[in-house]
């Protein structure tokens, strides 16, 4: 069972990020901060939960939650920034999406840096913990999962509707077949065989 929240502030933000370990598209945070009377049955880590049940749970998080803001940071600037550095900062202007101030953040995994002077606990697996960092995973998700279905239909080779730019055996094989495109993290290894040395 999730618990609300992890503090007692009560305008306390929880958030996530998805796409971290992907090849192609952007990283996507989210910020959520949710009312003491917050409830859903399906609420849960957004990778404990069907496609279906983070639609479903999406429009229900934006139309009960305080305040909820979602960040994308492209390709591009995940390879000028590093994929931790990436995350952070989606999640940073997540945060300044909000249109409450929170008075607490808590950040899902271990890695966070200060915003602003806003005190804040990193939670590994805290999706699977907090309501407020579920609901901001499950937001980061979808919003994701929307843009690699609309990027789709620009290169359907890749067939990213099924695979969100995850590396997969199908998507490594198109990256082998057609080459990257301008959605490839270029500071990704998006083929093994880039590690072979040639000696």
């Amino acid at each position: 069972m999730l618990k609300l929240k992890f503090s007692d502030f009560s305008l306390e933000a929880g958030t996530d990020e998805a796409g971290r370990g992907c090849l192609s598209g952007p990283v996507v945070a989210a910020a959520v901060i949710l009312p003491e009377d917050f409830s859903h049955e399906l609420l849960n880590d957004s990778k404990q939960l069907s496609e279906k049940q983070r639609k479903k749970l999406r429009p229900y998080i934006e139309e009960n939650a305080i305040a909820f803001g979602v960040s994308f940071i492209d390709q591009t600037e995940v390879d000028e920034l590093n994929v931790l550095q990436a995350s952070i900062t989606g999640m940073h202007r997540a945060i300044a999406k909000l249109k409450t101030a929170p008075e607490f953040i808590v950040v899902d995994g271990n890695k966070f840096r200060p915003y602003e002077e806003i005190p804040h606990e990193t939670i590994v697996k805290g999706d699977g913990k907090y309501m407020n960092i579920a609901a901001a995973s499950v937001l980061a998700k979808t919003y994701r999962d929307d843009y690699m279905e609309k990027i789709h239909e620009e290169f359907p080779e890749y067939n990213w509707k099924k695979n969100k730019g995850y590396p997969t055996k199908e998507h490594r094989n198109a990256i082998r077949e057609f080459g990257a495109t301008q959605y490839h993290r270029k500071s990704f290894k998006l083929l093994p065989e880039q590690l072979k040395l040639d000696l």
